[in-house]
Protein backbone atom coordinates (compact mmCIF):
# COMPACT_ATOMS: atom_id res chain seq x y z
CA UNK A 1 0.00 0.00 0.00
CA UNK A 2 1.52 3.41 -0.74
CA UNK A 3 2.05 5.55 2.02
CA UNK A 4 0.50 9.19 1.40
CA UNK A 5 3.29 10.70 0.32
CA UNK A 6 3.90 7.87 -2.17
CA UNK A 7 0.07 8.59 -3.21
CA UNK A 8 0.47 12.31 -3.78
CA UNK A 9 4.05 11.40 -6.29
CA UNK A 10 1.92 8.80 -8.39
CA UNK A 11 -1.12 10.82 -9.17
CA UNK A 12 1.53 13.71 -10.28
CA UNK A 13 3.09 11.02 -12.28
CA UNK A 14 -0.48 9.95 -13.76
CA UNK A 15 -0.67 14.16 -14.57
CA UNK A 16 1.76 13.72 -16.20
CA UNK A 17 1.21 10.13 -17.84
CA UNK A 18 -2.80 12.24 -19.04
CA UNK A 19 -0.89 14.97 -20.45
CA UNK A 20 1.14 13.32 -22.29
CA UNK A 21 -1.67 10.90 -23.76
CA UNK A 22 -3.61 13.61 -25.09
CA UNK A 23 -0.35 15.41 -27.02
CA UNK A 24 -0.47 11.84 -28.57
CA UNK A 25 -3.85 12.04 -29.80
CA UNK A 26 -3.77 15.27 -30.89
CA UNK A 27 -0.89 15.00 -32.66
CA UNK A 28 -1.78 11.51 -34.66
CA UNK A 29 -5.49 13.27 -35.07
CA UNK A 30 -3.93 16.45 -36.85
CA UNK A 31 -2.48 14.13 -39.38
CA UNK A 32 -5.81 12.89 -41.57
CA UNK A 33 -6.12 17.32 -41.91
CA UNK A 34 -3.83 17.46 -44.85
CA UNK A 35 -6.10 14.73 -46.67
CA UNK A 36 -8.32 17.17 -48.18
CA UNK A 37 -11.47 16.02 -50.19
CA UNK A 38 -10.64 16.97 -53.77
CA UNK A 39 -12.15 20.22 -55.21
CA UNK A 40 -13.99 18.99 -58.17
CA UNK A 41 -17.18 20.68 -60.21
CA UNK A 42 -19.96 18.40 -59.47
CA UNK A 43 -20.77 17.11 -63.06
CA UNK A 44 -17.34 16.01 -63.49
CA UNK A 45 -16.78 14.06 -59.98
CA UNK A 46 -17.12 10.33 -61.38
CA UNK A 47 -14.70 11.33 -64.14
CA UNK A 48 -12.21 13.14 -62.11
CA UNK A 49 -12.43 12.06 -58.56
CA UNK A 50 -10.28 8.57 -59.30
CA UNK A 51 -7.54 10.44 -60.87
CA UNK A 52 -7.75 13.26 -58.14
CA UNK A 53 -7.66 10.93 -55.07
CA UNK A 54 -4.84 8.93 -56.96
CA UNK A 55 -2.81 12.18 -57.03
CA UNK A 56 -3.31 12.41 -53.20
CA UNK A 57 -0.86 9.26 -52.94
CA UNK A 58 2.35 11.75 -51.18
CA UNK A 59 -0.27 12.57 -47.92
CA UNK A 60 -1.85 8.98 -47.80
CA UNK A 61 2.07 8.03 -47.51
CA UNK A 62 2.99 10.74 -44.83
CA UNK A 63 -0.39 10.32 -43.21
CA UNK A 64 0.44 6.20 -42.98
CA UNK A 65 4.38 7.02 -41.66
CA UNK A 66 4.14 9.42 -39.44
CA UNK A 67 1.22 7.18 -37.61
CA UNK A 68 3.34 4.64 -37.20
CA UNK A 69 6.15 6.72 -35.63
CA UNK A 70 3.81 8.48 -33.22
CA UNK A 71 2.04 4.94 -32.65
CA UNK A 72 5.49 3.62 -31.92
CA UNK A 73 6.57 6.98 -29.71
CA UNK A 74 3.47 6.34 -27.63
CA UNK A 75 4.15 2.66 -26.87
CA UNK A 76 7.60 3.30 -25.80
CA UNK A 77 6.52 6.00 -23.68
CA UNK A 78 3.47 4.14 -21.79
CA UNK A 79 6.71 1.11 -21.35
CA UNK A 80 8.91 3.33 -19.82
CA UNK A 81 6.50 5.77 -17.64
CA UNK A 82 5.07 2.63 -16.60
CA UNK A 83 8.18 1.63 -14.23
CA UNK A 84 8.07 5.16 -13.06
CA UNK A 85 6.81 5.94 -9.42
CA UNK A 86 7.99 9.48 -9.74
CA UNK A 87 9.99 12.48 -11.51
CA UNK A 88 11.82 15.15 -10.46
CA UNK A 89 12.59 18.45 -12.66
CA UNK A 90 14.65 17.14 -15.20
CA UNK A 91 12.26 14.43 -15.78
CA UNK A 92 9.93 16.71 -16.55
CA UNK A 93 11.45 19.11 -18.61
CA UNK A 94 13.06 16.11 -21.23
CA UNK A 95 9.33 14.85 -21.09
CA UNK A 96 7.96 18.62 -22.22
CA UNK A 97 10.30 18.59 -24.82
CA UNK A 98 9.94 15.36 -26.46
CA UNK A 99 6.11 16.04 -26.43
CA UNK A 100 7.54 19.57 -28.13
CA UNK A 101 8.46 17.27 -30.99
CA UNK A 102 5.52 14.95 -31.11
CA UNK A 103 3.37 18.02 -31.51
CA UNK A 104 5.38 19.48 -34.25
CA UNK A 105 5.26 16.35 -36.09
CA UNK A 106 1.91 17.27 -38.11
CA UNK A 107 4.00 20.37 -39.69
CA UNK A 108 6.91 18.26 -41.33
CA UNK A 109 4.25 15.88 -42.50
CA UNK A 110 2.09 18.17 -44.49
CA UNK A 111 5.62 19.59 -45.97
CA UNK A 112 6.29 15.68 -46.99
CA UNK A 113 2.72 15.17 -48.87
CA UNK A 114 3.16 18.79 -50.32
CA UNK A 115 6.78 18.37 -51.47
CA UNK A 116 7.98 15.27 -50.81
CA UNK A 117 10.34 15.02 -53.86
CA UNK A 118 12.31 17.55 -52.42
CA UNK A 119 15.47 17.61 -50.20
CA UNK A 120 14.53 20.19 -47.71
CA UNK A 121 11.02 18.63 -46.40
CA UNK A 122 12.98 15.36 -46.10
CA UNK A 123 15.25 16.59 -44.11
CA UNK A 124 13.24 18.18 -41.77
CA UNK A 125 10.72 15.64 -41.71
CA UNK A 126 13.52 13.21 -41.03
CA UNK A 127 15.65 15.64 -38.08
CA UNK A 128 12.11 16.06 -36.33
CA UNK A 129 11.94 12.22 -35.97
CA UNK A 130 15.72 11.78 -34.97
CA UNK A 131 15.36 14.61 -32.52
CA UNK A 132 12.08 12.83 -31.01
CA UNK A 133 13.80 9.50 -30.70
CA UNK A 134 16.85 10.81 -28.80
CA UNK A 135 14.84 12.80 -25.93
CA UNK A 136 12.73 9.53 -25.89
CA UNK A 137 15.54 7.86 -25.08
CA UNK A 138 17.33 10.12 -23.06
CA UNK A 139 13.67 10.19 -21.11
CA UNK A 140 14.59 6.78 -20.77
CA UNK A 141 18.26 6.70 -19.92
CA UNK A 142 17.51 9.29 -17.48
CA UNK A 143 14.68 7.36 -15.23
CA UNK A 144 16.97 4.03 -15.72
CA UNK A 145 19.63 5.71 -13.65
CA UNK A 146 17.65 7.60 -11.06
CA UNK A 147 16.52 4.26 -8.77
CA UNK A 148 14.19 6.93 -6.56
CA UNK A 149 12.12 7.72 -9.69
CA UNK A 150 11.53 3.70 -10.68
CA UNK A 151 9.04 1.20 -8.77
CA UNK A 152 12.05 -1.33 -9.21
CA UNK A 153 15.92 -1.10 -10.33
CA UNK A 154 15.97 -2.02 -14.11
CA UNK A 155 18.84 -4.40 -15.19
CA UNK A 156 21.00 -2.60 -16.89
CA UNK A 157 21.87 -5.19 -19.90
CA UNK A 158 17.96 -4.42 -20.59
CA UNK A 159 18.79 -0.80 -19.89
CA UNK A 160 22.07 -0.65 -22.56
CA UNK A 161 20.21 -2.45 -25.43
CA UNK A 162 17.11 -0.34 -25.44
CA UNK A 163 19.41 2.94 -25.13
CA UNK A 164 22.08 1.66 -27.92
CA UNK A 165 18.51 0.51 -30.08
CA UNK A 166 17.22 4.37 -29.65
CA UNK A 167 20.38 5.71 -30.26
CA UNK A 168 20.69 3.70 -33.86
CA UNK A 169 17.13 5.10 -34.92
CA UNK A 170 18.12 8.80 -34.84
CA UNK A 171 21.17 7.81 -36.41
CA UNK A 172 19.73 6.01 -39.40
CA UNK A 173 17.97 9.29 -39.68
CA UNK A 174 20.27 11.45 -39.50
CA UNK A 175 22.29 9.50 -42.26
CA UNK A 176 19.01 9.61 -44.23
CA UNK A 177 19.65 13.03 -44.25
CA UNK A 178 22.93 13.11 -45.85
CA UNK A 179 21.16 10.47 -48.59
CA UNK A 180 18.51 12.80 -49.32
CA UNK A 181 21.07 14.90 -51.09
CA UNK A 182 22.26 12.28 -53.73
CA UNK A 183 18.54 10.69 -53.81
CA UNK A 184 15.15 11.72 -51.81
CA UNK A 185 13.68 8.34 -52.61
CA UNK A 186 16.63 6.17 -51.37
CA UNK A 187 16.24 8.58 -48.41
CA UNK A 188 12.39 7.47 -47.50
CA UNK A 189 13.06 4.02 -48.57
CA UNK A 190 15.72 4.09 -45.77
CA UNK A 191 13.48 4.83 -43.04
CA UNK A 192 11.21 1.70 -44.27
CA UNK A 193 13.92 -0.41 -44.08
CA UNK A 194 14.70 0.61 -40.20
CA UNK A 195 11.28 0.22 -39.23
CA UNK A 196 11.58 -3.33 -40.59
CA UNK A 197 14.71 -3.82 -39.29
CA UNK A 198 14.04 -2.59 -36.27
CA UNK A 199 10.57 -4.49 -35.37
CA UNK A 200 12.50 -7.55 -36.51
CA UNK A 201 14.94 -7.00 -33.80
CA UNK A 202 12.30 -6.23 -31.49
CA UNK A 203 11.07 -9.49 -31.79
CA UNK A 204 13.52 -11.48 -31.56
CA UNK A 205 14.92 -9.91 -28.78
CA UNK A 206 11.60 -10.60 -26.74
CA UNK A 207 10.75 -14.02 -28.11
Amino acid sequence: MLRPNENETRKDRDRIVNLSDGVFAIAITLLVLDIRVPDIPENMVDSRLPGALLSLWPSYFGYFLSFLVISAFWMIHHSIFRSIRGYDRILLYLNFLFLMVVAFVPFPTSLLGEFGDHQLPVAIYAATLAVGRLLLTAIHWYSARNDRLLDEPQDPATVRYFVIRGLTIPAIFLLSIVISFFSVSLAILTWFVMLVVDAVVARRRFS
